[in-house]
């Protein structure tokens, strides 16, 4: 019996990240003496045999499905609008993309540790918050998900899906390249910085409102650099977001610029995790004896 309750209050996840985010973040014990996690090693052979593993990639899966499903909707609605004061508008896009990660993180932050992003993965690993076995398979999931969201937003009407870009991603006329890429690098540091502070297991000690207030402030993350961005890149800072828009849309001009949203996003990435662990924390990068 003791057994199954330790295993209900892991959520019955043996092999969970060792720092995910939102209401899971840091530990569910009531001691709130700081204690730094131990960093995860790069392979856990253990993983592959847990069902919460594979569990936590279908969280993934299903969460980054959704928010496709619903992001790219929203794009369509305000793209098929002669009049865009009849429609939300891009306050309401970037609403859409903000308030979907502030639900989908609460909601799979116990299960999977909310990543829905593989630059989020990417930036927890390079902080050894997860194995590279774990980030490798979320990262699979992510993508496998935002295509199939993509793909039933184009399965309900495919002449208004191709007709008004497939929410694909591109630098928009006026930008350079290099504009394109540099909002990428600086929209992802946001987000990624964000999640490294929202679940900060030494403010987590101190602050027990902490993990439950998680979510906002990345959800409200995402909504601010969509504010910024849009008019730049469309906003990706999530390459599963934009693979799965470029996959389902395939048209030319989506796929010349994808490079972007993949090297942007994952640069932004590794220097919010080092500036966070290295220089703000102090923690050293270095793999568990």
């Amino acid at each position: 019996m003791e057994g199954k309750e330790e295993d209900v209050r892991l959520g019955a996840n043996k092999f969970s990240e060792r720092q995910p985010i939102g209401t899971a973040a840091q530990g569910a014990g009531d001691d709130k003496d700081y204690k730094e996690p131990p960093p995860a090693p790069l392979f856990e052979p253990g993983e592959l045999k847990s069902w919460s593993f594979y569990r936590a990639g279908i969280a993934e899966f299903v969460a980054t499905f959704l928010f496709l499903y619903i992001t790219i909707l929203t794009v369509m609605g305000v793209s098929k609008s002669t009049s865009k004061c009849a429609t939300v508008g891009i306050q309401g896009i970037a609403w859409s993309f903000g308030g979907m990660i502030f639900a989908l993180v609460y909601c799979t932050a116990g299960i999977s540790g909310g990543h829905i992003n593989p630059a989020v993965t990417f930036g927890l690993f390079l902080a050894r918050k997860l194995s590279l076995t774990r980030a490798i398979f979320y990262i699979v999931m992510q993508c496998l998900g935002a295509i199939c969201g993509a793909g039933v937003v184009k399965g309900f009407q495919q002449g208004l899906y191709m007709g008004n870009g497939g929410g694909a991603n591109v630098v928009a006329p006026g930008y350079t390249k290099g504009s394109g890429l540099g909002a990428e690098i600086i929209g992802t540091f946001v987000l990624v910085y964000t999640v490294f502070s929202a679940t900060d297991a030494k403010r987590n000690a101190r602050d027990s409102h902490v993990p439950i207030l998680a979510p906002l402030p990345i959800g409200f993350a995402v909504f601010l650099v969509h504010l910024a961005t849009i008019p730049i890149t469309g906003t990706g800072i999530n390459p599963a977001r934009s693979l799965g828009a470029a996959i389902i849309y395939n048209r030319e001009h989506a796929w010349s610029h994808h490079w972007i949203f993949w090297v942007g996003p994952f640069i932004g990435a590794a220097l919010a995790a080092i500036y966070h662990q290295v220089i703000i924390r102090a923690i050293p990068f270095k793999s568990r004896s």
